[in-house]
């Protein structure tokens, strides 16, 4: 079966299958087992679960099995329910299992996409018997962020697998839902619990074990409603195409929000092919965030260099993608991470807006957060003037004393006002940031870089964009931003020998990749030795 074409779409086609009563087989329970992630609720869920079947005539048993940790392993609740009335006629209470058995499960509820997906890979779903609850929101796994590239698994997939694989298959982003309701996923999960009519319970025993749990009750019946009727009248309209990662930059806008930035605006429009200002006005203005307007001329001009160079080349053949490449990666290049970014970004007001309504924590409601920091002695020096940091880099014992009292992580509470005033004035020496180590190392990096490029430009169109491409490589701060430009650096180091050769583009491109697919660089070494050896 092909890929569903949008969640609506698996909606419906799920809701084809007809729905059952479960609980009439005296010889077998029901069950039913839940798959979630810390800070989801899945206990909450299982104890309202658990409170529905005693108060309504039903023997309950729930067991849990922890993940290693909140994202690198969800915890696995697992229910089993009896009718005390056949319980009865057998004369004995039911012993229940431990544990969820593939293939006999009546119920899979996952708190997220990929936790679907490991039912999956666990056997816990069954063609003939399993009813499929899940959200189809994603919270990106361990594995999935330490990719140097794109590392998001393919949610497509579990889509195909999920609706090829369970009875029903019923979901939609309950996390969405939760946070519009003010509630959390768990009650939009319970509700949709409730919306797939295969326990033998009404709507109402639902809604007063939410009751009886007394906290958060409204909050949560409203959440509960919103999953009940997501999964009794799923919306058919199809979804949007555009995929939520879609990096295609906005067109550049009519005019700018000061005088001074809308003189830069002008040039994009005076100086630049049509096509390459939209993807200009995005990199403007992250090295505006970044500095200031004076920074901001000095990225105008770098890739104005290069698009001189990219019209004499015949770019305007290829869509000017050199250009194009160079707006990007120079702003990212200008607009590097060190602390002082670091500290910036998390002193921001609508960073704390995101996460009070990530934790969907109400306006009168305390939440706080700790930030960890590790800075090596190269961050701490790289933050004083250049010429001092390096009298200090050449003093072994002033280096030591440093590394004594840096070589421990720092944990700041952003929420405390000390927390705050260490943050503010760290991310206030944006000012001095010119004058610093860090600035003129990424600065001299920088040029380095493009000289390569500018040098390729003549030679090889194709080559210069992959050249410019490879600066993707380097991300972050401390060890991440040591290891990315380490990388980029043997990269660029291997591609010089290659001016001038048919392949050398498609050569840089799987370097690239390679680079990309693998944290640990074995990929990119064996493939440099194995290219530098054919020539």
């Amino acid at each position: 079966m092909n890929a569903p074409a949008s969640p609506q779409a698996v909606v419906q086609m799920a809701t084809d299958s007809p729905a059952r009563r479960l609980g009439s087989d005296p010889n077998r329970p029901i069950t039913i087992a839940v798959v979630a992630m810390g800070g989801q609720g899945g206990g909450v869920l299982i104890d309202w679960i658990v409170d529905l079947a005693v108060h309504n005539g039903y023997f309950a048993q729930s067991t849990s099995v922890p993940g290693v940790a909140q994202r690198t392993g969800a915890t696995i609740y697992y229910v089993e329910l009896l009718a005390q009335s056949h319980a009865n006629a057998r004369g004995a209470e039911p012993v229940f299992a431990m544990m969820p058995v593939p293939g006999e499960v009546d119920i899979v509820i996952a708190a997220e996409l990929m936790e679907a997906g490991r039912a999956l890979q666990r056997g816990l779903i069954s063609q003939t018997r399993t009813t499929l609850i899940a959200s189809s929101h994603r919270d990106f796994a361990t594995v999935e962020k330490v990719v140097p590239g794109n590392g998001i698994a393919d949610s497509a997939s579990v889509l195909d697998a999920a609706q090829r694989h369970a009875r029903r298959f019923l979901y939609d982003d309950f996390q969405s839902l939760a946070r519009t309701k003010g509630s959390v996923i768990s009650a939009v999960l319970f509700g949709a619990l409730a919306g797939c009519g295969e326990l033998p319970f009404d709507e109402a025993a639902f809604q007063d074990s939410i009751r009886r749990s007394g906290l958060g009750v409204e909050a949560s019946l409203r959440a509960f409603a919103a999953g009940l009727a997501a999964v009794r009248e799923p919306i058919r309209s199809d979804a949007p195409t555009q995929s939520p990662f879609d990096t295609t930059p906005p067109p550049l806008p009519v005019r700018a929000a000061s005088l001074a930035v809308e003189a830069l605006r002008l040039r994009i429009e005076r100086e630049f092919s049509p096509v390459v200002q939209p993807m200009l006005g995005v990199g403007l203005q992250r090295v505006l965030e970044f500095q200031d307007v004076r920074y901001g001329e000095e990225y105008l001009q770098r890739v104005a260099e290069l698009h001189a160079l990219d019209i004499k080349a015949g770019g305007a053949e290829q869509g000017h993608i050199a250009s194009i490449e160079a707006a990007r990666w120079i702003a990212v290049a200008m607009a590097y991470d060190d602390v002082i970014r670091v500290a910036d970004l998390k002193i921001r007001s609508e960073r704390f807006s995101r996460i009070r309504a990530e934790l969907g924590a109400g306006d009168s409601e305390i939440i706080g957060s700790t930030e960890y920091f590790h800075p090596r002695l190269q961050e701490v020096l790289g933050l004083l003037p250049a010429s001092l940091a390096r009298r200090i880099a050449q003093s072994p014992t002033i280096s030591a004393w440093l590394e004594r009292r840096f070589s421990k992580g720092r944990r700041v509470h952003s929420h405390t006002m000390r927390g705050q005033l260490m943050l503010t004035a760290v991310a206030g020496l944006r000012r001095w940031r010119r004058l610093s180590l860090r600035h003129a190392e990424e600065r001299a990096h920088l040029e380095a870089w493009l000289d390569d490029v500018k040098a390729a430009m003549a030679l090889d169109y194709a080559l210069a964009t992959e050249l410019l491409r490879c600066r993707r490589l380097v991300k972050g701060y401390s060890d991440t931003h040591a290891r990315g430009q380490d990388r980029f650096s043997r990269i660029m180091q291997a591609a010089r020998p290659w001016r001038g050769q048919p392949q050398a583009a498609e050569r840089v491109a799987s370097l690239i990749k390679a680079a990309l697919a693998d944290p640990q660089g074995k990929q990119l070494t064996e493939l440099i030795n194995r290219l530098s050896t054919a020539g």
